[in-house]
């Protein structure tokens, strides 16, 4: 029997409205269907974003409050120095009234004794004066007038030996101009989704020839923002994992510029990143030509410092003029190599791109940048563990780049993309963090003699001084090409002075400061010659307080005296060096050094 609800009788024949029917219901089904299997894969998209939003949100609160305590130290301070300066005005306006008033109370009180000495002689004189004379009265009377005639001899200083001057010149205007200047919140409203880039430099470059791209921010409606301050990252690799280093150059106006410059052809990749998101097209390939006969001719170029892949041979040279003649035979050594560790891959003492180096307890630490983890080798170069797993949760790491041992033996690592610095005990175990909220790209972490830990964030330019509890002791630096500025600082050491060494990649120095970020010293310029710099990155110093410098760009290891003079090279010619970074000094005196070109770390002899 029909069950059609449109009909009364039903053959079921084609075309009949409850065969029509039933061909809706299944279509619809069919339909819902594919809708709910396409909701359910859209579903982790979502989630994913969600996420991603959420640590947005809680980085946004986290750096709120770290601005706001840095307002409220900040303005403690200055508190502090003004209640400071109001009790040294009012210390010195008392001491100048007091000095005045004594004078003038000394000079009161003396003319007032004298006034009443002058009225009392004068009543005994008229006394007498009024009396009969006598040849009784005669010796008195002759008395009195010698008095008076030494009276009337005394030199009685009636000017006032001093002033009623007590001003206050208090200058206030251009205080509270600069008060009313004080502090910027700075912030942008770009988004990588809608953020883009152009120019020549996006898809080919020459080798040894800087290249430019042009990125442009835009906001989430897509309107070009007009100020600058975002923060952008940049980084041109290969396949292989290595990492060519730029700079970028904020124009202020919403646009950017990203200069670099590759040391070898190939196909490599161009990632472009808004607050750690890649914009429209990123990453971008890139390929890499060699330069033609006109490009690489002497008369038509200007020569600048060695790129890792010319890899320039260390050789052993004297002491140069400005060095110190008594030390020329502590200078290392030929064939200075000990041994090498390392192949590129990701099996334990495997790297990809490994970054900092530190020794201590005899072990070598290796950051092992792009294998999120650390690897520790014996000093004679045997694996002995490693720790850290990819992720953007405390305790994970996410491009380590930096680390150094403190002296209660926790490892600290500069954790560059999670924006903060990791304590691990020795045995690999996540204890803390610290610097999140305050910290933009730390590159490289050193301890200084009091236990402070030392950050070189490379993205603001800035060196931090934390206690190892995560309180900011100090900081320093800026953007720029001064004397206490920094272009994309990399590593520091700290000498015996406990005075903090820095290597300034992009401005081709190094610069030494005490911990109160004032200027002791600075060295080097651009090229390849003796004390010269093509990029300097890991830095070390002995215990004569000679620094040791790894030649990014040159590809070579130079030895400075505590004065900056140049006294030598270690020999790296037995197994050429490409793009060293990290470099420390282990506890037999020798330099080992994160050789991140060739996926392997070196140790040589060098005598201190």
């Amino acid at each position: 029997s029909c069950v059609c609800p449109l009909c009364d009788d039903c053959a079921g024949h084609e075309g009949h409205p409850c065969v029509d029917l039933d061909q809706g219901l299944d279509q619809t089904r069919v339909q819902l269907q594919e809708w709910l299997t396409a909701l359910k894969n859209r579903q982790p998209q979502v989630s994913e974003a969600l996420s991603q939003v959420r640590d947005i949100l809680q980085q946004l609160t986290n750096q709120r409050a770290a601005i706001e305590e840095d307002i409220q130290s900040g303005f403690e301070d200055l508190h502090k120095q003004l209640d400071v300066r109001k009790s040294v005005l009012l210390m010195e306006l008392e001491v100048t009234h007091e000095l005045k008033h004594k004078v003038l109370q000394a000079q009161m009180e003396s003319l007032a004794g004298c006034g009443g000495d002058m009225s009392a002689l004068g009543a005994q004189v008229e006394e007498a004066l009024a009396g009969e004379a006598s040849v009784a009265s005669l010796g008195l009377e002759q008395e009195l007038g010698q008095r008076l005639e030494q009276t009337l001899g005394l030199v009685v200083r009636s000017d006032p030996e001093e002033n009623d001057q007590l001003d206050l010149v208090l200058e206030t205007d251009a205080l509270r101009k600069s008060i009313h200047n004080l502090g910027t919140i700075v912030t942008t409203s770009a988004v990588a989704s809608q953020s883009e880039a152009m120019g020549a430099g996006l898809e080919q470059c020459i080798v040894g020839h800087p290249a430019s791209v042009t990125i442009v921010t835009r906001d989430k409606s897509g309107g070009a923002c007009k100020n600058g301050n975002a923060i952008l990252s940049a980084e041109v690799f290969t396949p292989d994992g290595s990492i060519v280093d730029g700079e970028i150059l904020d124009h202020k106006n919403g646009t950017y510029e990203f200069v670099y410059t590759v040391p070898k052809e190939g196909d490599f990749s161009l990632a472009l990143r808004l607050y750690d998101h890649h914009i429209k097209g990123s990453p971008f390939k890139l390929t890499v030509n060699k330069p033609s006969e006109a490009e690489v001719s002497p008369s038509t170029t200007t020569r600048r410092g060695k790129s890792p892949g010319q890899k320039k041979k260390g050789s052993k040279r004297a002491s140069s003029a400005l060095g110190t003649p008594r030390r020329k035979h502590q200078n290392p050594i030929e064939d200075d190599l000990i041994f090498r560790t390392g192949t590129k891959g990701r099996n334990k003492g495997e790297f990809t791109n490994l970054q900092g180096v530190a020794s201590a307890n005899d072990r070598i630490l290796i950051a092992d940048s792009n294998n999120q983890c650390v690897q520790i080798f014996s000093t004679s170069g045997e694996f002995q563990s490693r720790f850290g797993v990819r992720g953007r949760s405390p305790g994970q790491m996410q491009r380590p780049t930096g680390v150094a041992v403190h002296p209660s033996g926790d490892i600290i690592i500069a954790d560059y993309d999670n924006k903060w610095v990791s304590i691990f005990s020795s045995d690999g175990k996540y204890k803390a963090k610290l610097g999140s909220g305050r910290l933009m790209g730390p590159k490289g972490v050193a301890v200084d003699q009091n236990g402070h830990v030392i950050v070189v964030d490379n993205k603001s330019c800035t060196v931090f001084i934390f206690q190892i509890s995560g309180k900011l002791v100090s900081k320093f630096g800026s953007r720029g090409t001064g004397d206490k500025q920094f272009a994309g600082p990399h590593f520091a050491a700290v000498n015996k002075n406990n005075e903090i060494i820095v290597t300034d990649f992009h401005n081709h120095s190094v610069k030494v400061f005490t911990l109160e970020g004032e200027l002791v010293l600075k060295f080097g310029s651009n090229g390849e010659g003796n004390g010269q710099f093509n990029a300097p990155t890991g830095v070390s110093v002995d215990q004569n307080g000679n620094i040791i410098v790894a030649d990014w760009g040159n590809s070579r290891i130079q030895v400075f005296d505590g004065s900056g003079s140049f006294l030598s090279y270690i020999n790296t010619s037995a197994d050429p060096l490409y793009g060293p970074q990290g470099l420390a000094l282990t506890s037999e005196g020798h330099v080992v050094v994160a050789d991140s070109g060739n996926h392997c770390f070196k140790v040589y002899r060098y005598l201190q």
